[in-house]
């Protein structure tokens, strides 16, 4: 493995990238990342089985794409639900990222981002992936 002067670590018997760091001084990640939404919302017709979904993640990690992406509103609440089925065993494995501020009221879809919601949003996040921090 190398470093190169801009964060990112090469793997370069095979020529390719294992990990890019964020920002100046953030985390290192995997350069391609999973965005789960397909798996509980918007894209998908409900064909896919949880038992399959948790195969694509596991199988995921193991090709070392490990930034994953979720939000409250996929699903709602079932696609962070299906993650932390994953993070119970793999948690040291995966950089999570989540949203909020989309939500249903009244079959409506709203944007809040006042504070109390926040802190609401991420707390109830925290719970339904199982983890004491959101990385992202």
């Amino acid at each position: 493995m190398a470093t190169n002067q801009k964060n990112t670590v090469y793997d370069t018997k095979n020529n390719t990238t294992v990990k890019r760091q964020l920002g100046k001084n953030g985390p290192l990640v995997s350069p391609i990342g999973l965005g789960a939404m397909g798996m509980s919302a918007f894209y998908t017709t409900n064909t896919t089985s949880d038992d399959e979904n948790l195969k694509v993640l596991n199988a995921a990690i193991d090709m070392g794409c490990t930034f994953w992406d979720t939000a409250d509103i996929y699903g709602p609440f079932t696609n962070e639900e299906l993650i932390a089925k994953v993070l119970k065993t793999r948690r040291n494995e995966v950089f999570i990222c989540t949203k909020f501020a989309l939500r249903v009221v009244d079959n409506k879809r709203e944007i809040c981002g006042k504070p109390e919601y926040v802190k609401e949003a991420c707390n109830d996040s925290l719970k339904r992936l199982g983890i004491d921090q959101i990385d992202l």
